[in-house]
Parts: C-alpha cells; sequence; structure tokens
C-alpha cells in the first residue's frame, strides 16, 4: 500500500484574461450602437472607435482604442496587452494609412502614422498615452520583449484645426 490516492495536479487558468475581452467586445457593441453616445468614457479612460481597412480581407474593421491627445492628433498605443505580436489593427493601418475616428459621436476621416521605439518622437509621446492610461502600457512592455509601437492619427480635412475639449 502507498500512502493513498494519485495526486493529479491541476493548473487554474486566470479567467481576467476571458473575462477583459469580453468586456472590451461589449464596450466596442454599445460604443458603435449608441452611435457615441455611450462609450467616450466608460472604462474610466478616453475611447474612440479606430476604423481600419482589413489588409487581407478589404474589409472595413472597427477597433475601440484608448487614446491620448498630442495637440490634435490622436496618440494610440499598439501594445495588443502585451502580446509578442502586434494587434491586426496596427498591421492594417501599415497596409492602408487611410483611417476613421469616432470620438464620442464626432466622424472623421484621417492619416495614421506608426511611430517606432527608433523614432525620436517615440519618448514623447510614450509618455503622454502612458500618462492617459494611468501607467498601463509601461506594464504592458514588461511582458514582452517587442518594442511596443504607437500610431498617431492625424484628422484630415476641415477637421484637423479644430480645438477638442480634454
Amino acid at each position: 500500500m502507498t500512502g493513498g490516492p494519485a495526486r493529479t495536479k491541476v493548473r487554474i487558468v486566470p479567467a481576467a484574461g476571458v473575462l477583459q475581452r469580453q468586456f472590451l467586445r461589449f464596450h466596442q457593441w454599445v460604443y458603435q450602437r449608441s452611435h457615441g453616445w455611450i462609450g467616450h468614457r466608460m472604462t474610466g479612460t478616453r475611447s474612440l472607435l479606430l476604423g481600419t481597412t482589413g489588409r487581407r480581407s478589404g474589409e472595413q474593421r472597427t477597433s475601440a482604442l484608448i487614446y491620448a491627445l498630442d495637440g490634435h492628433d490622436y496618440v494610440l498605443v499598439a501594445s495588443n496587452h502585451g502580446l509578442g505580436h502586434p494587434p491586426a489593427w496596427q498591421l492594417n493601418v501599415e497596409a492602408d494609412p487611410h483611417v476613421k475616428v469616432q470620438v464620442a459621436r464626432r466622424r472623421l476621416a484621417g492619416t495614421a502614422r506608426v511611430v517606432t521605439a527608433s523614432d525620436p518622437d517615440h519618448a514623447r509621446l510614450w509618455a503622454i498615452a502612458n500618462r492617459g492610461n494611468h501607467n498601463r502600457y509601461a506594464a504592458y512592455q514588461t511582458r514582452t520583449s517587442r518594442p511596443i509601437p504607437l500610431v498617431v492619427v492625424t484628422p484630415d480635412g476641415p477637421h484637423a484645426g479644430e480645438p477638442r475639449g480634454r
């Protein structure tokens, strides 16, 4: 007789990641369905809807993203929650920089550019974005060896010079 039943190791997978993804999908759904009436500040930080063209499909894609402002430009962080690969929306922007942005109920077209860690403006923009999201992006950067790039969206046309509320 050996001393009792065999033990099986059980690995508990945190549900936080699954719950976070479900909440983010719900947030985007509410933002879109309410036409921006609900969702801009639903998560405690400011968020926008970024419309890109799928690099393979050519279909319109929408992503709800937290943003910071740099003058009239919107600064987005392509963190992908600290995963080792970029988010699909960043790859779409690289393939076609013409984007659509919805901030609350305001919709506008813009041009996006990827700002990598080697860009002299990256550190300044990173500080703005990180400060605007309670230093979350610094934590994401510790999870990956991939230098997390930023995406700066500059509004096109007549909306480009309009002041924005903070």
